[in-house]
């Protein structure tokens, strides 16, 4: 009867931890914090080759009210209508 009544109250221990276990708050295994859920920096498409860049690393072009982003110097002359620079004086 012994090893019986073992059994039960350790059925019985489990089930209430499982119980508690339930109620308490699920811990996050990887926390990230408000501030970090919103994407750090936006992908812009260059009008010349329509190659996606991050914002901050491309070269910009203001033309009146409108700015322009370029993945390059070659792509920014291109729009601009500038003759490539060769080296030729």
């Amino acid at each position: 009867m012994m090893p019986l009544q073992l059994l039960i109250v350790a059925l019985l221990a489990y089930i209430g931890w499982r119980v508690l276990r339930g109620r308490l708050p699920k811990k996050r295994t990887n926390p990230v914090p408000e501030s970090d859920s919103a994407p750090q920096d936006v992908l812009v498409e260059d009008p010349v080759c329509h190659v996606l860049i991050p914002k901050h690393q491309a070269l910009r072009l203001r033309q009146g009210e409108k700015t322009y982003y370029f993945c390059s110097e070659h792509c920014c002359d291109q729009f601009a209508g500038k003759p490539e620079q060769r080296g030729e004086a």
